[in-house]
């Protein structure tokens, strides 16, 4: 089981930046990948940014160049840095961790979500 818990959203104006938290807790060690997924008003959730256990890193086209994903040293918190932060970049923001439950699948854990909204 793997618990994770989200922080750091809120009300920016366009051009600001945030920093969002998650801590991970439980089995930790058993973490394939960690990511954050972001759901708007009316649409899918998706991928905002992944990292994986050996601490490669995938974005969205969308926040390329603007939002960067990391861990600490311990590997049990992920933030995310969001810069140049545009209105459409608002959302509830979902962490997530993967985790093997055999060779051919994976289990999601998720977090309770994150508010970000951004004004214009």
């Amino acid at each position: 089981q793997v618990h994770l818990v989200e922080s750091g959203g809120g009300l920016v104006q366009a051009g600001g930046s945030l920093r969002l938290s998650c801590a991970a807790s439980g089995s930790i060690d058993s973490i394939l990948t960690m990511g954050w997924y972001r759901q708007a008003p009316g649409k899918q959730r998706v991928l905002v940014a992944a990292i994986t256990s050996v601490d490669s890193t995938n974005y969205a086209d969308s926040v390329k160049g603007r939002f960067t994903i990391s861990r600490d040293n311990a590997k049990t918190t992920v933030y995310l840095q969001m810069n140049s932060l545009k209105p459409e970049d608002t959302a509830v923001y979902y962490c997530n961790a993967d985790v093997p439950v055999n060779r051919y699948s994976l289990r999601s854990y998720w977090g309770q979500g994150t508010q970000v909204t951004v004004s214009s």
